[in-house]
């Protein structure tokens, strides 16, 4: 299998999504900077059809509605806004919700009537002297109308954070090593994976420590913004929508590599000895490929079974790897180590494409395309593939929606 297209960005990539099957490709990315977000629209041919620059806030988040709209988080004057921006490259709509200084829309979703945004601390590299004074250990959850009124507002209290992975030592316990006492976070992040997930009538809003990676899951109620549960202090990890109201919440790192299944009230109904980049089909099916933090790797591409046992896939070398498809065969497609695999039903592994990818390791999503066509960023390029593979499979993740759109959204 050749590669069709490769299209360099203007830097790092962070978002690659599709109107549908047919395309076109809307790229967020980095500019020159982190302090520049460049949004480019590529079309079915591989070429760039417009490209459009905005002041970036050094994370960029956007999202693409069912319309067509691409909407991204950007600097509004001396606050914060989401803008509209049409297919073509001319914005539609900004919406400005309310906020307090020293606050950043960390990461949002869109709802069928608006916008769910996780608030949190501005980024370091926007910080000015006036942002001293802020508390950067708040956060909150916010539902807002399409005209940017809000519905709800649920402040985040991580309280005091532990785990017995993390260890330290001082002279209060005679310098030999030992668990950190429980401590409360100075600032409060949301989580680098998957931080907001809507499925049904609950959210997963994820946020760490953003000093140590310690973090909690909290389960709220969309319609009212009540909070269910939460998750234990754990490092952070991969998550995914598991079902109607139910999530995956993974951990990873101090000596955790697991994943739970939580159900709509936030307790946990099993739990697997794995952690990784989970695809979940239309029979509730578990599989993807493992992500741990060390080499020579010892992972494998897994099936999680329902009673918390595990089914053995391939072997896998290597260690970055993009987040995987799935289409209608059960054939899940990842870019791992500078390799293109397809893991197909049997959970046989093919290669379809390799190349030297020495020094690359920032991975993004897997789409599917119509005619065969595999998408996959890698840094700063985005990977055209025509593959044998089937059209994207239907199920709760990462397939529909929250695959072409990225828009990790299941009503």
């Amino acid at each position: 299998m050749a590669l069709s297209s490769r299209i360099t960005m203007p830097g790092q990539v962070w978002s690659v999504a599709a109107q549908d099957a047919s395309g076109p490709l809307y790229v967020t990315s980095y500019g020159a900077s982190p302090l520049e977000t460049v949004v480019t629209s590529v079309d079915g041919a591989g070429e760039v059809a417009w490209e459009r620059r905005f002041a970036g806030t050094g994370r960029p988040r956007s999202r693409l509605s069912e319309d067509g709209t691409l909407w991204l988080a950007v600097l509004h004057r001396s606050g914060r806004a989401l803008e509209g921006i049409g297919a073509d490259g001319i914005t539609r709509r900004t919406v400005v919700p309310e906020c307090e200084p020293g606050e950043e829309i960390s990461a949002f979703v869109l709802l069928d009537d608006g916008f769910l945004v996780a608030w949190a601390g501005v980024s370091a590299i926007l910080r000015t002297s006036q942002d001293r004074r802020t508390d950067f250990s708040r956060a909150r959850v916010a539902r807002y109308t399409w005209e940017g009124a809000c519905l709800w507002s649920t402040p985040i209290v991580m309280g005091a954070l532990s785990h017995p992975g993390v260890q330290g030592m001082s002279a209060r316990t005679g310098w030999e090593v030992r668990p950190l006492r429980p401590w409360v976070p100075d600032e409060v992040d949301v989580d680098h994976w998957e931080p907001l997930l809507v499925s049904g009538d609950r959210v997963a809003a994820g946020f760490v420590d953003a000093r140590g990676g310690i973090g909690r899951t909290f389960f709220l109620g969309l319609a009212d913004g009540a909070i269910v549960s939460a998750t234990s202090p754990a490092p952070s990890g991969r998550k995914a929508i598991a079902g109607p109201g139910e999530f995956l919440i993974g951990s990873q790192g101090y000596g955790e590599f697991t994943t739970g299944r939580y159900d709509r009230e936030g307790d946990v109904t099993v739990r697997w000895a794995s952690h990784g980049a989970l695809l979940v089909d239309d029979r509730g099916t578990v599989c993807g490929p493992e992500l741990e933090n060390r080499l020579p790797s010892r992972s494998r591409f897994r099936r999680l079974a329902p009673d918390g046992s595990l089914v053995d896939g391939p072997a896998l070398t290597g260690y970055s790897t993009s987040c995987p498809a799935m289409d209608r065969e059960g054939t899940a497609v990842f870019w791992r180590h500078g390799k293109l695999l397809a893991v197909d039903a049997n959970l046989d592994v093919h290669e379809l494409f390799a190349r030297d990818d020495e020094g690359r390791n920032v991975l993004g999503r897997t789409l599917l395309l119509e005619g065969g066509r595999v998408v996959v960023s890698v840094d700063g390029e985005v990977l055209v593939f025509r593959a044998p593979l089937g059209p994207l499979a239907e199920g709760p993740w990462p397939c529909g929606d929250a695959n072409l759109r990225g828009n990790p959204v299941v009503s």
